[in-house]
């Protein structure tokens, strides 16, 4: 009886945010934490469906949320370059794409990964669509700064990889409006009318802001932000946005970590009211995220 009392009580301390949240838009980030790197991007069936990410995601939508998805696909997509004979290479930590790359980006993330969440969005009770950025989002040509061998900094091209321009919120919004949970590859188009590769957290980022969504939610394979990564006890709640640039000058925020953090800043000065940086291999992070007073990761404010 007593655990049956206790699940109640989880309910009711839910209830408030349920309110709360309902109609409003919430973007989701997934990563590695919802895709099995061990097997080229596919799911992993040796992790049971409950603890997936997406049962989380089905159930806000449930309840009256909005949840948007955005998936990235960085193992998969170097997988398959490798199975095609191409080495993937990467220049200030992004992949260099030429048009042999692209095709195999456009490839995988459209008809392997995007394929694969929607149809366990489907198969889990939910009803999901895919689609490209390619079709929302306007791209220009990002050119990285380098170090060059004389110490100056240059800028290089380093094929298809994209700037995000402008997103068009319309078609997300009438699919959420449908109860439909939109999931999206992050591919963009350019001026040129070619595919771009585009860094999925900043995709994230800037649907979130045409959205003017609620909240930012990046599902990672780490607790959150840490001061000090080998201990768990150094988590960082809450950050403030005008900590950031100091802690990445520091070397507090670094490596892919910067991206997302950088994507959440730039998103809550915009109008997102929260961001949250969440362990997605645990299970129902983010319900426990979302949902209940004390949270699991960090979350980002103004």
């Amino acid at each position: 009886m007593e655990e049956f009392i206790k699940k109640a009580g989880t309910l009711i301390e839910a209830l408030p945010y349920i309110r709360s949240f309902k109609g409003k838009i919430v973007v989701i980030k997934c990563g590695g934490s919802l895709m099995s790197e061990a097997k080229g991007g596919s799911f992993d069936p040796d992790i049971p469906i409950s603890q997936s990410p997406l049962i989380d995601i089905i159930f806000m939508q449930t309840v009256g949320m909005r949840p948007v998805v955005v998936h990235g696909g960085r193992e998969a997509i170097s997988k398959q370059m490798e199975k095609a004979g191409i080495k993937p290479r990467f220049t200030a930590g992004l992949r260099v794409t030429d048009e042999d790359t692209m095709k195999i980006v456009e490839e995988t993330l459209l008809n392997r990964v995007n394929v694969e969440i929607v149809e366990a969005i489907e198969r889990l009770g939910g009803r999901g669509e895919g689609i490209s950025a390619r079709g929302v989002m306007r791209v220009t040509k990002h050119l990285p700064w380098v170090k060059g061998a004389n110490g100056e900094r240059r800028q290089i091209d380093i094929g298809f990889v994209g700037d995000v321009e402008s997103v068009d919120p319309v078609p997300i919004r009438d699919l959420c409006e449908a109860g439909v949970i939109p999931v999206i590859a992050p591919i963009g188009l350019g001026p040129d009318g070619h595919s771009y590769n585009v860094n999925a957290d900043i995709v994230a980022g800037e649907i979130a802001i045409a959205l003017q969504a609620e909240k930012l939610v990046f599902l990672t394979d780490v607790m959150g932000i840490m001061k000090d990564p080998e201990d768990p006890d150094s988590l960082i709640s809450t950050l403030k946005i005008d900590s950031i640039e100091g802690m990445i000058g520091e070397g507090v925020i670094l490596g892919g970590m910067i991206p997302k953090v950088k994507a959440a800043l730039k998103a809550v000065q915009a109008g997102v009211h929260k961001t949250h940086i969440i362990d997605g291999r645990l299970p129902h992070s983010l319900l426990l995220e979302i949902f209940t007073d004390k949270g699991i990761g960090t979350q980002i404010v103004e």
